[in-house]
C-alpha cells in the first residue's frame, strides 16, 4: 500500500513522524500521572492518543519517503518508555488484576527486556527493526489493554502476551543473525537473506524492496 505525495507536500510534512514519535515519548509522564491519580478515564483516552501515534509515524516515515536512523531510534525509544509505563500505571490503576495476571506480564516484560538487553550489548543501542511480528504484538497489546483495564478481560492480554514472546524471540534471532546494527528489518528471513546475498552491502531493507516493499 502507498501513497502519492507531491514534493511541496513531503518537505512540508516531512517531520511529521518523528513529532508523533516524540508526542508519544512525551506522553509517558502524563500517563504515569494520570494513573497515579486514579483518573482512569482520562487515562485510557491518552493511552489511546499514544498508541495511535505508534500505528501513524511509521506509516508516514514510509508513505512520505523520510525513513532514517535517527528517527527508527526515536520510535525504539518512545515504544521502549511508554511499554514499561504501561504495567505501572496498570499496577496502580488495577492492582488486583496486575496481581493476578503477574506471571503473564512478567513473561512479557521479561522477554522485551532481554531482547532489548541482548541488541545494546551487541550493537550499543536500541535495536529497531520495526518487524511485522512486532508491530502485530503491539496492536494486539493496544487492544487487548481496553478491555483488560476496563473489565478484566484477560483472554486477549494472554494471546497478544504470547505474541509478543514470540515477536520478541525472532528479533532475538534477528540481531543474532546481523554482523552489524540495521534499522526496518521486517522478520527474520529478510535478515537471513540479508546476510547470504554476495553483493555489498546487502541490507534487509534492499531486500525488502526486491520483494515489492512493505505492504504494511
Amino acid at each position: 500500500m502507498s501513497l502519492a505525495f507531491d514534493a511541496r507536500f513531503v518537505s512540508r510534512f516531512s517531520r511529521l513522524p518523528d513529532q508523533l514519535s516524540g508526542l508519544r515519548l512525551a506522553l509517558v509522564p502524563v500517563l504515569l500521572g494520570l494513573a497515579w491519580l486514579g483518573a482512569h478515564s482520562v487515562f485510557v483516552a491518552v493511552l489511546a492518543v499514544a498508541l495511535a501515534t505508534d500505528l501513524l509515524d511509521g506509516f508516514l516515515a514510509r508513505q512520505l519517503g523520510v525513513c532514517t536512523e535517527a528517527g527508527a531510534q526515536l520510535d525504539s525509544r518512545a515504544d521502549l518508555a511508554t511499554w514499561l509505563a504501561i504495567p505501572l500505571c496498570a499496577w496502580w490503576l488495577r492492582p488486583e488484576l496486575v496481581a493476578a495476571e503477574a506471571l503473564w506480564i512478567g513473561a512479557g516484560l521479561v522477554s522485551a527486556l532481554g531482547t532489548t538487553a541482548y541488541g545494546l550489548i551487541r550493537f550499543r543501542r536500541l535495536t529497531s527493526y520495526h518487524t511485522w511480528g512486532a508491530k502485530a504484538s503491539a496492536v494486539a497489546l493496544g487492544a487487548a489493554l481496553f478491555p483488560f483495564l476496563g473489565w478484566g478481560a484477560v483472554l486477549p492480554l494472554h494471546l497478544a502476551i504470547g505474541l509478543l514472546v514470540a515477536s520478541q524471540l525472532e528479533e532475538a534471532a534477528i540481531t543474532r543473525t546481523l554482523s552489524e546494527w540495521e534499522s526496518d528489518v521486517p522478520s527474520f528471513w529478510h535478515a537471513r537473506k540479508s546476510g547470504e546475498a554476495p553483493e555489498a552491502p546487502a541490507t534487509a531493507r534492499n531486500i525488502l524492496r526486491r520483494g515489492g516493499g512493505d505492504p504494511l
